[in-house]
């Protein structure tokens, strides 16, 4: 068995504010991966059965899974299960669901399924690859058939430390499809039903989720061109896509309607290739057609300018041939002269106004940096100051006070949390231009008067405290926000909760994890 560890090197972080659980179809944020390893195994042949496991990244902490590996004759079976999988609509409005990669040591990445998560959040799939040595990934992405991963990568395996054989470097790497490849502008819609929303059976809520990344694939792939450049192969997918929905209309049989909606994905995928490819090959031949036409202009223009150049000589031995005396000659080396000290004067003047320019544009950055630095010192230093009784997260909304349930009676902050959010009225009116957003949520309807109580018994500590009366809202927010399902007790008491969301220019518009990534070998 042979480990190979790839390392994620960084790439360019852009956060988007807003909750895409709020309705307005934002993502929470863009690219969120930092730097981390994943480790690729070469499974020894025809071997018992060996275990590996899953860890979630920055953007699925709580994620974890298991695989079982079984080395056969002719492939490689993989029995892997995954716990605490969310919706991947969390990660932006394309994503629909998650992809299991194998990635070999030499860096192909080879597409192994999709992972449906139940109501429970969790996933299970049992698939066969032909690869022999290789490391293990899941990514959101907008429909399963893609041919390469997404860089929203939300797991990735682990050897345990059973595990044994032996380890040694493997030089490889391997790219990411850069956030945003994927996006379209679709149409408002419902979405695929939840464990948050509505609830189906199983296999109604499959059904949908095909026809939902069917949608997204013809979309994406009318995005790349496909009319133009693979017209029949994107009319297949289409009528494959209308088949599957009028299947699913009817209530005929769902495995046929998911079967029809995963060929017209399939389909959609090859024509945004075909019309990838197609588009390549047509600016390829436009660039080489331009480069012909150039070196031709060019060739003809030297042709002039050479002859220009003949005749000039001609007429130059003719001149110098008559031009005789020393005072012509006199003249014509004055001349000279005089040419180049002004050459000379505008290559310093350009000189000194580059000089110039690169002092300026130096002075600027080292003044962004500083003002960065000092807004990412202040931002850490609230973040510590402001833990205590209760959890603080550093979000992209900003930094989040939670409120639990525990801490109301009759929908006002009993006597500890009272001097808590005293304390920290005062730690944050000490800071000029913070602002504070108060939410209230509730876990049902029902409750939407208690939020609503609660963010308002907290906006009025808060400005008794001092803290500016026009620089803090509080807002319900009832049940469309739950953080956990509302299937227990204990998931309905987590959901009922008031948020102090603090943002500002102090403090800037980037957490302290925001960080962007490549992926190499180490």
């Amino acid at each position: 068995m042979t480990k190979s560890t790839f390392m994620l090197l960084m790439i360019a972080l852009v956060m988007v504010v807003g909750a895409l659980a709020q309705g307005n179809g934002a993502p929470i944020y863009h690219v969120t991966v930092i730097e981390r390893s994943i480790e690729a195994v070469n499974y020894s042949y025809r071997a018992e059965p060996t275990s590996i496991g899953f860890i979630g990244t920055v953007l699925l902490p709580a994620s974890k899974g298991e695989a079982i590996v079984k080395s056969r004759r002719g492939g490689t079976e993989i029995d892997v299960r995954f716990e605490k999988l969310p919706a991947a609509q969390r990660f932006g409005r394309e994503y629909l669901t998650y992809v299991l990669w194998a990635v070999t040591p030499e860096g192909r990445p080879h597409n192994l399924g999709e992972l449906v998560a139940g109501a429970s959040d969790k996933a299970h799939v049992r698939v066969t690859t032909d690869l022999q040595a290789f490391g293990m990934i899941v990514t959101a992405e907008p429909y399963s058939a893609v041919r390469k991963p997404s860089d929203v990568v939300v797991l990735e395996n682990k050897v345990r430390p059973g595990t044994v054989g032996i380890v040694k470097p493997i030089q490889a790497k391997y790219e990411l499809l850069p956030r945003g490849q994927y996006v379209w502008d679709a149409p408002d819609r419902r979405g695929p039903a939840t464990p948050y929303t509505e609830k189906v059976p199983m296999g109604r809520y499959e059904t949908m989720l095909q026809l939902y990344e069917a949608q997204n694939a013809i979309g994406i792939a009318q995005q790349a061109d496909a009319q133009r450049y693979a017209p029949d192969t994107l009319a297949k997918a289409q009528r494959l896509m209308d088949e599957a929905q009028r299947l699913t209309a009817s209530q005929a049989s769902e495995k046929r309607s998911v079967q029809i909606a995963r060929e017209a994905i399939q389909t959609a995928e090859d024509a945004r290739l075909i019309a990838e490819q197609r588009a390549q090959a047509e600016l390829l031949a436009e660039t080489r057609r331009e480069a012909q036409t150039t070196v031709s202009q060019s060739k003809r223009q030297a042709e002039r300018e050479m002859q220009n150049a003949r005749n000039e000589a001609d007429s130059a031995r003719q001149i110098a041939a008559r031009a005789q005396d020393d005072a012509n000659r006199a003249r014509a080396e004055a001349a000279a002269a005089q040419s180049r000290a002004e050459s000379e004067r505008i290559a310093r003047q350009q000189m000194e106004a580059e000089v110039s320019r690169a002092n300026a544009a130096m002075r600027e950055r080292k003044e962004r940096e500083s003002i960065a630095a000092q807004r990412s010192a202040l931002r850490a230093s609230l973040l510590a100051q402001l833990g205590g009784a209760w959890p603080v997260l550093d979000t992209a909304r900003g930094l989040v006070v939670t409120l639990p349930d525990v801490a109301f009676q009759r929908n006002v902050p009993r006597g500890n949390a009272y001097a808590e959010l005293s304390r920290i009225a005062r730690l944050l009116a000490a800071h000029t231009g913070l602002s504070i957003e108060v939410q209230g949520h509730s876990d049902t309807a029902q409750f939407e008067r208690m939020s609503r109580e609660r963010a308002e018994s907290v906006r009025r500590i808060l400005i008794r405290e001092n803290f500016p009366l026009n620089a803090v809202v509080a807002r319900s927010y009832g049940d469309s926000t739950p953080v956990v399902a509302n299937t227990s007790t204990a998931g309905r008491l987590q959901n009922r909760r008031v948020e102090i969301v603090i943002t500002g220019d102090p403090i800037g518009q980037s957490p302290l994890w925001d960080r962007s990534y490549l992926l190499s070998i180490r």
